[in-house]
């Protein structure tokens, strides 16, 4: 049977519209880093880096290529970390030339890091781009978290994550990093900006 996320993870990627705490274990993603505005030429051809890397993944029975202990399913939803360069200052607009990030997708339990550089090989030959040099593969544990479903644009997402630092101050917890997650449930290309779902998740402790 297919692995499908929206019906077997609802709770890590279709949460409510207001802020709810969620335990995010641990899990497995193909990552790429990067800085600078997310509307730029770089960060998209870094979008499609990453997936073709993650679909060559899936496809790979097709490729005669069947790994151990595979199952189909449903390519993850691309997700980000981002954060601010603060050594340049910080300014009341958001310069979106000072963002650091990762993109990600994540993967299934049965990807191993040797099946990931054997399927990149394949890929540059394929298709070579210098991006794939920097593309890399490893497992992330958020632990704790308070999250919600931002319906918006991304400029809107401020109102968003007020309304969790006030969930936070009413449940006695508190921020560990200024660092934040954005999973990208809506496809940008083809929905409006207005409403366009994003999951926006911080990592959080007790006071």
């Amino acid at each position: 049977m297919k692995y499908e996320w929206r019906k077997n993870d609802k709770k890590l990627y279709l949460p409510k519209d207001k802020p709810e705490t969620v335990r995010v274990p641990a899990m497995k993603f193909l990552m790429l880093d990067g800085r600078g505005d997310p509307n730029g030429e770089e960060f998209s051809e870094a979008v499609g880096v990453l997936y073709s890397a993650a679909y060559a993944l899936k496809m790979l029975p097709k490729s005669g290529k069947t790994p151990e202990g595979y199952y189909d399913y449903t390519v993850f939803p691309l997700e980000g970390v981002w954060d601010l360069d603060v050594s340049e200052g910080a300014g009341k607009v958001l310069d979106k030339s000072r963002l650091i990030y990762t993109i990600m997708i994540r993967q299934p339990e049965f990807v191993t890091e040797q099946l990931v550089r054997d399927t990149l090989e394949k890929v540059r030959k394929k298709k070579y781009h210098p991006l794939l040099e920097k593309l890399r593969f490893g497992e992330l544990e958020d632990g704790n978290c308070v999250q919600m479903m931002h319906v918006g644009s991304y400029d809107s997402e401020p109102e968003s994550f007020r309304r969790m630092e006030e969930f936070c101050e009413e449940n006695g917890l508190e921020r560990t990093e200024m660092r934040h997650r954005e999973i990208y449930i809506s496809d940008v290309r083809k929905t409006e900006p207005e409403k366009l779902k994003t999951v926006l998740r911080i990592k959080v402790r007790n006071k």
